[in-house]
């Protein structure tokens, strides 16, 4: 049975207030499906089907539902229920969750908690939003290098039911510095008798609580990590971030990616809030800002084109291409940006490579201004003669080129300045190469021509 089916049986059951069958409908799915569903529902009414879960089910359920979802069920549980939902949650989900708790609700919950649970919440909590330490969990198992392997295991088994991920060791000093790693499966083949400092691994790949999240899911892709430790400042670990987490990241960087190559604000608009979900005020503040600073921009190509009034008078066939070439200098543009923003967030290229960049782009830029060039100029032709035909084909190699250009350097020149490679829009470089085309096409069509500009 397809998803959007069990969502519309399960919410027509809870209008008929038939809590049994909703019950059983959700009890059958896989956690995130039942996440899925619960999500389609009013807070109440979901709250209502994952107290009919199973107990050891419900903080699993409830850490795949959206922050959005969480936060309002939160509001609608009693204090104890929601102390022994926080006492079962994954360390990093439940420190998302408390910041998202107003401080009544925070103080609320706390002295219900372990003192050790307290602590690991505040610290976790206490992570910038954005830093490797904001998505990290202090739920690993870790052990001191004079162990032998035997005992290792010992503390493995007593360790694993709270420990998010058990197939990597970290191997550490009384002062938690981290030391070395091993993995489970060295542990089950190396002799028992065996002591741990002369069997982990000393290189061990790591990244810093407060460096940005995104190194620690690029560390994770790069080197096939099932985790990656996390360290302070003094070398102590502090956590690990697991590859689902990396995952998450690498999605949550890509949707923010995209949404800047639209122009579209990620500022307070949440990506994780679902499009259709989403309220008209919502959408209206993520697409405002940037339409209004282009508007302004597009100005340019308006006094551009005023400037050249009496050429444009006296060769009307200019007109029709105007849009054709300065379109395609956007476009030109927009697929360089595009390609290189993509370069630069994945670390094939660095902004060091811009120079031996720029040859490349210039070449192919001329080779595909000549292959459109070739087709406009036919255009041109039959619209207006040869001298058009000369003018537009030209000029549609200078705009593809100076397109081409503009979208490869501006991302390059963000990154100089330590701005995010992705604000160069779409949107933008096309405002910009529409301005500097209606520049160079009349530029020249005067020089060509031989009619003298006002």
């Amino acid at each position: 049975m397809e998803l959007d089916t069990i969502i519309h049986a399960t919410q027509s059951a809870v209008a008929r207030n038939d809590w049994k069958t909703a019950s059983g409908i959700v009890n059958a799915l896989p956690y995130p499906d039942i996440a899925s569903v619960l999500g389609h529902l009013s807070a109440e009414a979901a709250l209502q089907l994952l107290r009919r879960c199973q107990h050891d089910k419900q903080s699993i359920i409830f850490g795949y539902m959206a922050p959005r979802i969480q936060s309002e069920m939160a509001q609608l549980m009693s204090r104890s229920e929601l102390t022994a939902l926080f006492e079962k949650m994954e360390h990093d989900e439940r420190a998302d969750l408390y910041n998202r708790l107003s401080e009544e609700e925070r103080q609320s919950i706390l002295p219900g908690l372990a003192h050790a649970e307290r602590e690991d919440i505040r610290t976790l909590a206490s992570y910038k939003e954005g830093t490797i330490g904001s998505i990290m969990t202090s739920a690993y198992v870790s052990l001191h290098d004079d162990l032998t392997v035997a005992q290792a295991l010992e503390r493995i088994r007593l360790e694993a039911p709270d420990a998010e991920t058990i197939y990597q060791i970290y191997i550490v000093d009384k002062q938690r510095h981290l030391k070395g790693t091993v993995s489970l499966r060295e542990l089950m083949l190396a002799n028992p008798n065996a002591v741990l400092r002369d069997i982990m691994v000393t290189d061990v790949l790591h990244a810093r609580a407060d460096e940005d999240q995104s190194e620690a899911a690029n560390q994770i892709a790069r080197y096939d990590l099932l985790a990656l430790p996390i360290v302070d400042d003094k070398q102590r670990i502090v956590g690990i971030v697991t590859h689902d987490d990396a995952l998450d990241v690498s999605r949550e960087e890509s949707t923010e990616d995209q949404m800047r190559l639209g122009a579209v604000s990620t500022v307070g608009s949440g990506l994780n809030i679902s499009l259709k979900d989403a309220s008209i005020a919502v959408l209206y503040r993520m697409r405002v800002f940037w339409l209004v600073i282009l508007v302004f921009g597009n100005i340019f190509s308006g006094a551009g084109i005023a400037h050249f009034e009496e050429l444009i008078e006296s060769m009307v066939a200019l007109v029709f291409f105007l849009p054709l070439l300065v379109d395609s200098g956007g476009n030109a543009g927009s697929q360089s940006a595009t390609l290189m923003v993509r370069a630069l967030a994945t670390g094939d290229v660095r902004a060091r490579d811009w120079f031996s960049m720029l040859g490349k782009e210039i070449t192919v830029a001329l080779l595909l201004g000549l292959s459109m060039a070739a087709a406009v100029s036919i255009i041109g032709f039959y619209r207006g003669g040869p001298d058009i035909a000369l003018v537009v084909a030209l000029t549609m190699i200078v705009i593809v080129i100076v397109g081409s250009v503009i979208g490869m350097s501006l991302p390059f020149l963000l990154t100089r300045f330590k701005l995010d490679p992705a604000s160069a829009s779409a949107p933008l470089i096309t405002s910009i190469c529409d301005g500097v085309g209606v520049l160079i096409y009349f530029n020249i069509a005067n020089i060509l021509l031989e009619m003298p500009t006002v």
